[in-house]
């Protein structure tokens, strides 16, 4: 019995001590439980217990502290933290710690001399000078966090270990000039960093502080021409738009690295999206003269004759003797290189050239029936092939070899965004043809297009043939007006100019008013009258604002006043005024974009 009862008080005693030690690894758990719920006297009894057991825990000494502070008991903090620092006097933790008790009870001057013996007290150890930065970081502490990694430097001499921390400080507190400075020295210390630098860069600095960064470099390229500060150079350049500095600079690099011509290809194709064609051109023909050996050699020839004729044929002023001479080039091209699936983009570009500006369709026709049966085609260059053939014949007339190319391409790729192009295109056939009924029905298919182009204008031209053909008895008006789109499409200028004159007398009252004004601006913009057309884009505008077209011809004049006119403070009015009056025009997203553009805005 009695040992009985002495097995039973041992099970019990075990048991008490299991839950007592259960109880205990709760603690942690437990304590920071209260914090959460800012029951702050039971959180710090229990992290009190917690660091008398582990004195060397610093997560539970800052959790203590910042429960003392919480309850306003400084009084124990300041004991406590004696206590830690005749143990480790040399833990800059503790001294942060304090210089955060004196600053609770307002003493600004004795916080300070804590901050500074943290910083004071520092070893020349990386991890101890960044441990001790991100400590006063997390209280937003920048200046001392600068002046820690200042003192890093010195104890461990090296003048690029903390740059790019400096740097990431300094853009925090919004001084672009020293962000600029270390951001620089940790590019100097680490060529890798230079994308990472880039990026930052591009995210931060305000366009007009780009004239910083450039004169910083400049400074630097003086006393060491190392490739990433010139590349940074040539990049600032890109961001302002100055494709002439940056190719020159981009120049120098390639001849002096001896590469291939990449990065001056790269900037010509950002050049010639800018429309800065002369830039591109320039850069194009410096890759063409390293030979046909080198990898950009052909598509640099191809791109800068379409640049040249992008040139040429979207001025304000295009002479016959440079659209021949533009010609000659191209041809020239072709004689000394042939006619293959290598050169198909130049022999296209030529066909185009010879179709809408030097009305030469037989021969653009020749030129593109030739392409069409080369062997070894790409499938995708084919059908692009095809489409613009099949353009070229509804130009000349010949509708059924259009419709049939049209619908070869159509079945051919279903469900690609070049199938639902000819598709599209030969919806539209049908309504120059004055078959609305289909067309309307394909419209509003292709109003699902992945393609935004296809799908807007899929959805303009359905509802202005529901709008038409719903207000109309008769169909004799939209067939009129769809003819003269034939005869301009055709550009039989003339010709359209007198349909559109007929259906204005035959339906004086017709709401195709505005429609016709907007057709007639667009005949001005082909042919190249860009003042006449401004004039009547502004005419709808001002007369037919609540008409389908009003959002059109202002977007219309807005790309004539920022491309053909150079007006931007004009321009971007424009762009205004079609997101803020019509928000629901399909052009509202795009105008914003110009707008912000014309503005100097940062775009991602």
């Amino acid at each position: 019995m009695k040992f009985l009862v002495t097995r039973l008080v041992a099970l019990i005693v075990v048991g008490l001590s299991f839950s007592l030690s259960t109880l205990r690894a709760q603690d942690p758990n437990l304590a920071n439980q209260y914090f959460s719920d800012g029951e702050f006297e039971k959180a710090a009894a229990l992290y009190g217990e917690l660091l008398d057991k582990d004195e060397r825990n610093e997560y539970y000494l800052a959790r203590y502290m910042d429960c003392l502070f919480s309850l306003e008991q400084y009084d124990l903090g300041e004991k406590t933290l004696k206590k830690q620092l005749k143990r480790s006097a040399d833990n800059t933790n503790l001294y942060v710690l304090y210089g955060q008790l004196y600053e609770r009870q307002n003493k600004d001057n004795e916080a300070q001399a804590q901050y500074r013996k943290a910083i004071d007290k520092l070893s020349p150890d990386f991890a101890a000078v960044n441990r001790l930065a991100n400590n006063f970081v997390a209280r937003s502490k920048f200046d001392l966090a600068i002046e820690t990694y200042e003192r890093g430097v010195q104890l461990m001499k090296n003048p690029g270990l903390f740059a790019f921390n400096l740097g990431e400080l300094y853009r925090r507190k919004g001084d672009s000039a020293k962000m600029v400075e270390y951001y620089l020295n940790a590019l100097t210390d680490n060529s890798d960093k230079l994308a990472t630098i880039q990026t930052l860069l591009a995210r931060y600095l305000a366009p007009n502080e780009f004239s910083e960064l450039q004169s910083q470099l400049y400074t630097r390229i003086q006393e060491n021409e190392s490739p990433e500060l010139v590349t940074l150079l040539a990049w600032s350049f890109v961001q302002r738009r100055d494709f002439k500095s940056a190719l020159r600079q981009y120049k120098a690099l390639d001849a002096r690295l001896g590469e291939n011509g990449q990065r001056v290809f790269e900037l010509a194709k950002d050049a010639a999206e800018a429309k800065d064609y002369d830039t591109a051109i320039a850069a194009y023909d410096y890759i063409a003269t390293k030979g046909n050996l080198n990898p950009f050699f052909f598509e640099a020839k191809r791109e800068a004759m379409d640049s040249r004729r992008k040139k040429l044929t979207e001025g304000l002023v295009q002479t016959p003797e440079e659209l021949r001479t533009l010609e000659a080039e191209y041809e020239g091209f072709i004689t000394q290189f042939g006619k293959s699936k290598n050169t198909a983009d130049i022999i296209l570009q030529l066909a185009e050239l010879e179709a809408y500006h030097l009305n030469n369709l037989p021969k653009a026709i020749s030129l593109m029936e030739e392409l069409k049966n080369t062997p070894g085609l790409d499938r995708l260059v084919q059908a692009r092939v095809k489409i613009n053939l099949a353009d070229c014949y509804l130009m000349s007339g010949d509708i059924w070899e259009s419709t049939l190319l049209y619908s070869q391409v159509d079945k051919d790729f279903k469900e690609e965004i070049i199938g639902q192009e000819a598709r599209f295109k030969n919806a539209r056939l049908s309504y120059f043809n004055g078959d609305f009924q289909w067309a309307q029905a394909q419209f509003d298919v292709l109003k699902a297009s992945t393609s935004k182009l296809i799908a807007n204008d899929a959805l303009d031209l359905s509802v202005f043939i529901m709008d038409n053909l719903n207000l109309d008895t008769t169909s004799a008006a939209i067939s009129l007006y769809s003819g003269a789109e034939l005869l301009v499409f055709q550009n039989r200028f003339d010709e359209a100019f007198l349909k559109l004159d007929t259906l204005r007398r035959q339906f004086p009252e017709h709401s195709l008013q505005d429609d016709i004004l907007y057709l007639e601006a667009q005949i001005y913009e082909k042919k190249h009258d860009y003042p006449k057309a401004t004039a009547v884009y502004q005419e709808v505008a001002d007369k037919y604002k609540d008409e389908i077209r009003a959002d059109n011809a202002l977007y219309a004049l807005a790309q004539l006043y920022e491309y053909k006119m150079i007006d931007l403070e004009k321009a971007k009015g424009l762009y205004e005024k079609i997101f803020t009056d019509y928000s629901g025009s399909v052009f509202a997203v795009e105008a914003r974009k110009r707008f912000r553009i014309l503005r100097g805005d940062k775009m991602q």
